[in-house]
């Protein structure tokens, strides 16, 4: 079933419909089983492709119960058995291939059911004694707006917004999110892709110099903005869709391309994501350096080591080919150059002097210039393999490849610059867009078009990209 779909909208209303005509707690976990399992299998259908996914979910639970049995070997034997499992199943390409399962094994959804898998086993070892009941476990691990591509959520932080009351207002809210999620993934994201997929089909070595320049600048520029709208677009469209069960799933993106650093940046991005590892990887890294390390010049760099790690473990987690594994190195390069470059900075100018400098509009809108063109850099080998990459390269050539970089680094800090731009104006055109009833008409038309698209104009829209992870 994708997502979204009309399917899946009629799926989610007629659920919703159900989930909300009893108000016992054993009613809405019964129904919202029933729901999870159902979205699950609406992926295959058959149950010897599910088997590795349930075997899975069931090591999960056995390591759980193990890791909060309070034994000291319990805890770290579970983690290590959990990250196992789920790099065979992905079939990583380091793995024999005579290892591994035999192709057909559905993963959908697999990524994310890990890392809640492995934040109830962490978090069990940290406090011996936790317990999960079968039906807790499984309602969280297999929450079915989250089931494909997340958002990213913590147990508690799941419970504690259980039922949500839910009236009119909030109805509204959902459907406005909804619609806007769909409109993004289905309008624009697909004329994103378009667009630059018939930028990569027209660049050729025999283009003029200026030309393939541009046409460089665009298939740079284009991903980014296309996977913005289809990732974002489906987080806000599940997101719509859990309120309507009275749950509130936590934001992904806050106008990432608006930050002005790559540290910031991923703070905006896949903030899931980023906060999970910041939670389970960077800060425990950071402390133990801290702990081991106590004189004032030690603490300077460790953050450095310890983004780099996180954010190399961002990239490998995406993929099980090289291209992600250098995806990863870019990611934890860019974030650990950028905080060399804060602390360098900051020596030279002081604590005070920087931040000055950094508040300058100028130099703002070439930091978030560069920052977006990194990021679109790096995308390259999210959606390009090896071979892809140097056929693009050959085609611009030396010169064609810097012209697109600077194209790409001018074009985004001055369209990225608008909003400062726009100073008091853009808060009033905020405001307007932020009224109930400019919503009400965008939605409209944003129905209408999307009608036309797919039932006049018979347009099919590219997949959830976050879907294959």
């Amino acid at each position: 079933m994708n997502v979204p779909s009309w399917q899946f909208l009629a799926f989610v209303l007629v659920g919703a419909a159900v989930f909300n005509a009893g108000s016992a707690r054993t009613w809405r976990s019964a129904v919202w089983l029933v729901l999870n399992l159902a979205f699950v299998w609406s992926f295959s259908q058959a149950v010897l492709p599910l088997a590795p996914l349930a075997g899975f979910l069931a090591i999960g639970y056995g390591c759980l119960a193990a890791a909060g049995s309070g034994r000291k070997w319990a805890a770290p034997a579970s983690i290590v058995l959990v990250l196992a499992v789920f790099v065979w199943l992905k079939r990583y390409s380091f793995i024999p291939e005579s290892l591994l399962l035999p192709p057909g094994a559905m993963t959908v959804g697999l990524s994310y059911i890990f890392f809640r898998v492995m934040h109830l086993v962490i978090d069990a070892g940290q406090e011996p004694g936790r317990r999960v009941g079968v039906l807790r476990y499984l309602n969280f691990t297999l929450n079915f707006p989250a089931f494909v591509s997340g958002p990213i959520q913590r147990l508690e932080d799941y419970e504690a917004n259980d039922s949500l009351p839910l009236g009119m207002a909030d109805i509204g809210v959902a459907a406005w999110r909804m619609v806007l999620g769909a409109f993004k993934v289905l309008i624009l994201s697909t004329a994103l892709h378009a667009w630059q997929s018939d930028q990569i089909a027209a660049l050729t070595g025999n283009l003029p110099a200026g030309q393939r320049a541009l046409t460089g600048t665009l298939i740079l520029v284009l991903y980014p903005l296309f996977l913005y709208a289809n990732f974002s677009g489906y987080t806000d469209f599940v997101i719509g869709a859990a309120r309507l069960y009275r749950l509130r799933l936590p934001e992904n993106f806050d106008r990432p391309f608006s930050a002005g650093n790559f540290i910031e940046f991923w703070s905006r991005w896949h903030i899931s994501l980023s906060q999970w590892l910041r939670g389970y990887v960077f800060n425990p890294l950071l402390m133990t350096w801290m702990r081991r390390h106590r004189s004032a010049r030690s603490k300077q760099y460790p953050s450095v080591v310890a983004f780099f790690v996180t954010f190399f473990l961002v990239g490998a987690w995406h993929g099980q080919t090289s291209e992600f594994l250098f995806f990863g190195v870019l990611q934890g390069g860019g974030v650990a150059g950028n905080r060399l470059y804060q602390v360098a900075m900051t020596r030279r100018l002081t604590p005070a002097g920087y931040e000055r400098l950094c508040a300058r509009p100028v130099y703002r809108a070439i930091t978030r210039g560069l920052t977006f063109t990194w990021f679109a850099f790096t995308l390259l080998w999210f959606w390009a393999t090896w071979a892809e990459i140097g056929g693009l390269a050959d085609k611009l050539g030396v010169l064609g490849c810097v012209a697109a970089a600077v194209g790409t680094v001018g074009s985004a800090s001055i369209v990225l610059a608008i909003p400062d731009l726009l100073g008091p104006s853009g808060r009033w055109l905020s405001g307007v867009l932020g009224s109930r009833y400019t919503r009400t008409a965008l939605a409209s038309a944003m129905v209408l078009v999307i009608a036309i698209a797919g039932l006049v104009l018979n347009v099919s829209s590219p997949e959830i990209v976050y879907k294959q992870f």
